[in-house]
């Protein structure tokens, strides 16, 4: 039954679900479950530091169950995004409805969506990887698949990473320099890309491209087949999306910078660069994202086999609790400044 556990994953879904079903205040039953529910269930649950044996991690890569607990979140993100254009523009809806359903819908998109997008996206075969871009694509982040893949992997904890915090930033002011900054740097990284392939900038090998012809294509179906609510409805609920990963790209790795060696270089990535958590509930509807230097260490290394590291910074909650303190500032700065390593502080 354990490989099962990752079914809870679909709990922020099905909140969605019944939100657009039963309407009325159950429309907030998505952010109440994700930002009030799950982070109390995280401080009632001990935290497992438990890591897999390597007989263990082997059996676990063998079966299938987990990958196909990864590609059902297409269907289920696609079908609650069509079907919230559908209430939305078939339905007459109070302030309160609508602004509850683009939530709802916005953190379905983040969570199973761009979160699982994230994880296929570092898989090796082409069909899954496809898969990853399709989960993006409603949240209007597909080029996240390349500055992530290509650039915040090479960059991460050094001022040139886009999506790393630095010390004393506001998750607000975060927002808008790392969503800016990651755009221009994957267009920069396609056209590196581009040259070293021997392709124009107007190559059909050109991603980036593609990216915005796709996304400028489901909003313009939206607006013809659903109107003009849908549309508000689709743009706003795919900046949620965004948001959210913003706002886990934000305590990911917040303050952690990487020291310069004798040569000027950056030190190597090492399991010191990224926040973790070890609080249960998060891990599981996250995929196990919070074993984050793990996932440094290994891009490749698929979210069931991710393992602890004690010399890795530890957050004293899990990620979801963590987003919402973000979102105060000066309760973030106080419970984590001290908790970032002096000698990291620039």
């Amino acid at each position: 039954m354990k490989d099962f556990k990752y079914l809870a994953a679909f709990s922020i879904p099905i909140m969605g679900f019944l939100g657009l079903i039963l309407k009325g205040y159950w429309v907030w039953a998505t952010p109440i479950f994700s930002f009030v529910c799950i982070p109390v269930l995280e401080l009632i649950f001990p935290v497992d530091t438990d890591n897999l044996q390597s007989d263990e991690a082997e059996s676990l890569l063998k079966r299938k169950v987990f990958d196909w607990l990864l590609y059902l979140n297409l269907p289920l993100v696609y079908g609650i995004t069509i079907y919230g254009l559908y209430v939305v523009s078939s339905t007459t809806l109070h302030a309160y409805e609508f602004v509850g359903l683009i939530i709802s819908v916005g953190i379905v998109l983040g969570v199973n969506g761009i979160n699982v997008a994230h994880e296929l996206g570092h898989r090796q075969t082409t069909n899954e990887r496809f898969l990853g871009k399709a989960l993006l694509l409603p949240s209007f982040y597909m080029h996240f698949y390349i500055e992530h893949n290509f650039g915040h992997h090479l960059h991460a904890a050094t001022p040139e990473d886009p999506a790393t915090a630095r010390y004393n930033q506001s998750v607000y002011s975060f927002w808008f320099t790392s969503t800016i900054r990651q755009y221009f740097s994957a267009w920069k990284i396609q056209n590196k890309l581009l040259k070293n392939n021997n392709q124009s900038f107007f190559s059909v090998k050109n991603d980036m491209f593609w990216y915005v012809i796709f996304q400028a294509t489901y909003l313009t179906i939206v607006a013809l087949f659903f109107g003009t609510t849908a549309f508000i409805f689709a743009l706003f609920a795919g900046n949620v999306g965004f948001i959210l990963l913003e706002t886990v790209n934000y305590i990911e790795h917040y303050g952690l910078l990487r020291l310069h060696t004798k040569s000027g270089r950056y030190e190597r990535v090492k399991k010191i660069h990224s926040w973790n958590s070890n609080h249960v509930i998060g891990r599981i509807v996250l995929y196990e994202l919070t074993r984050h230097s793990d996932h440094h260490f290994k891009s490749s290394k698929k979210y069931q086999i991710l393992d602890c590291h004690f010399e890795s910074p530890q957050m004293p909650y899990g990620y979801p609790t963590s987003m919402v303190l973000a979102m105060i500032p000066p309760l973030w700065f106080r419970i984590m400044n001290k908790r970032v390593p002096r000698d990291m502080i620039d």
